[in-house]
């Protein structure tokens, strides 16, 4: 993300607004709105005018410019032209710290600005990333479906084959807030495609490991370079789609999000009691690859302020001036700052901002949920009632359609909200985003309870298979509601308050698996289930009690936006 968001006079903003911003929207009027920059600094002889202006040439300079400035720009002054192939550009004399600059941005319709990208290429690049989201959703749980036999065959204990989920889930808790500042500086491909590079190769490893330890290893370096084709896919959304086409895009990576981690044991029981676990690995690595191979060629880089860093450069070049930079080149903090604001202050937002806390709690119940299913679904259907291990895995299909339905209804809170900002009588606040949730969310509480009380072994497998739908579907809607809700109340913070919810989220997951047999063996699977059927009924009226005070929350808020 990046620190400052130039907006072309007339034309889309080259960034978003982000967690480096330094400088807090408190005036804005729609979620996500770009936030005070450089500008505000800007004097045009002390006459408080701003010193705009335009430039072009090369192959870009054609009779079209020559005419009067277009009315979208006809506040940028006289037309310079250059000596280099230089698409329109807008720039603007800065004075920051003491120096002066001439910050370049795009001017309207430019094709270069991701916002203004072919809708369909966009799209295509969406498929990309939630494919990523996909494959590495797949890898978090396939894992699971194996450690019995690949602990038998390397002579380790159960409880070490269920470190590769811990290591593999604190490594998604804690790695983006050390990887997401380098995103900063070389751009979003390198870091997609160095890191799925890196993730692809690891499943060598696995499907050939010798000894337990190698693979604890493996997987905490499987969760590093993983967790980054989930953790930038907000970041890649903001730049290039605008606040009012981000909902779509959000809701269905939050649904391949889900949909991928608990697909994964629907086939992985099936090819470890055929082939072995080694192949589970070996499998998830070769189905990786095709998409690595697209990434490599095809994934762009969407940060806006890298094509425009390679202008100000190239102007600096052909005209000798210095003083040409883009807004990141004087903006972005350096690397230590940038930890800091990616984990002090997400941590800080975490236990000191109760919205913060209370959805990253209940989002880290949810994924700690979906963990432990991981070994109560073996227990219910494997222990209880003697299924094979594939067949064990069907019963994640009832969760694969659960996350679907969730995913489909989803689209009703779409269109309300959409209907909410279209009507000039209304102004929609973030609670608006909450509708959906107060309606979806109770489901996750009805389903464990349904499960609870039908997984004896006299019962119908009929019974907890259905109630697995509903725990998906309720969980879909708290993902929903949890990215939606936090953005829109943090705006250029949002950043650190959702990163600050995912390393309580990836911890809870990865703990849960470490006690999850135990849990349900000792306690009962019934009074288990019911334990965590109450847990889920209490968390489930967040989203009622934010509607009705979330307003005076984010009034007591520093860092909340006014609305």
């Amino acid at each position: 993300m990046s620190s400052f968001t130039p907006v072309a006079v007339g034309g889309n903003p080259a960034r978003t607004p982000s967690c480096w911003s330094k400088a807090e929207d408190k005036e804005a009027d729609t979620p996500y709105s770009a936030s005070p920059d450089t500008r505000s600094e800007v004097i045009d002889n002390e006459k408080g005018h701003r010193e705009v202006g335009r430039i072009i040439g090369g192959k870009y300079l054609t009779e079209d410019h020559e005419a009067p400035p277009p009315p979208d720009h006809e506040d940028h002054g006289e037309l310079k032209k250059v000596d280099i192939d230089m698409p329109l550009t807008l720039t603007e004399l800065v004075h920051k710290n003491d120096k002066e600059y001439i910050v370049v941005d795009f001017a309207e319709g430019d094709k270069e600005n991701p916002f203004n990208w072919n809708p369909w290429y966009k799209r295509g690049i969406t498929t990309m990333l939630n494919l990523m989201t996909l494959f590495i959703g797949l890898a978090t749980t396939a894992y699971s479906s194996g450690i019995s036999s690949m602990v038998a065959d390397l002579n380790a204990s159960n409880e070490e084959g269920q470190l590769g989920l811990f290591t593999f889930n604190i490594a998604c808790a804690v790695a983006p807030m050390m990887l997401a500042p380098f995103c900063e500086l070389v751009g979003r491909k390198v870091v997609y495609a160095g890191a799925y590079l890196c993730f692809t190769l690891l499943f060598i490893g696995l499907a050939l490991a010798q000894n337990i330890e190698t693979i604890i290893v493996l997987r905490l370096l499987l969760g590093l370079f993983g967790c980054v084709g989930t953790i930038l896919v907000g970041g890649t959304f903001d730049d290039m789609y605008e606040p009012r086409e981000r909902g779509r895009p959000m809701a269905m990576f939050s649904f391949v999000a889900i949909f991928g981690t608990v697909a994964a044991p629907i086939y992985a029981g099936f090819i470890d009691e055929t082939i072995g676990w080694r192949w589970i690995e070996g499998i998830q690595g070769l189905s990786n690859i095709p998409l690595l191979i697209a990434v490599f060629l095809f994934f762009p880089e969407t940060r806006g302020g890298v094509a425009l860093h390679k202008r100000a450069k190239a102007l600096r070049k052909a005209t000798g001036d210095e003083r040409y930079v883009a807004a990141d080149d004087i903006n972005t903090p350096d690397l230590k700052t940038m930890f800091k604001l990616s984990s002090v202050k997400a941590i800080h937002m975490l236990v000191t901002e109760p919205v913060v806390f209370a959805f990253g709690a209940w989002i880290a119940f949810c994924w700690g949920v979906v963990f432990l299913f991981l070994s109560v679904i073996t227990i219910t259907f494997e222990d209880k009632r003697g299924w094979s291990e594939g067949m064990t895995g069907l019963p994640y299909i009832s969760l694969c359609v659960g996350t679907t339905l969730g995913w489909a209804a989803n689209h009703f809170q779409m269109a309300k909200y959409e209907k909410l900002t279209q009507d000039p009588n209304r102004k929609p606040l973030p609670e608006s985003r909450l509708y959906g949730a107060m309606f979806g969310a109770v489901w996750l509480p009805i389903g464990l309870f349904i499960y609870s009380f039908t997984q004896y072994a006299y019962l119908t497998w009929v019974g907890p298979v259905i109630a697995l739908a509903p725990i998906a579907f309720g969980i879909y809607f708290v993902f929903e509601a949890t990215y939606s809700y936090t953005a829109d109340c943090y705006g250029t913070s949002a950043s650190s308050a959702i990163a600050g919810q995912g390393l309580l989220r990836n911890t809870i997951a990865a703990v849960t698996p470490l006690f999850a047999t135990q849990f349900f063996t000792n306690v009962g699977s019934q009074y288990a289930g019911l334990i965590l059927a109450l847990f889920g009924t209490v968390l489930s009226l967040i989203p009622f009690v934010m509607f009705k005070y979330g307003h005076a929350l984010r009034a007591r808020s520093k860092l909340a936006k006014v609305y």
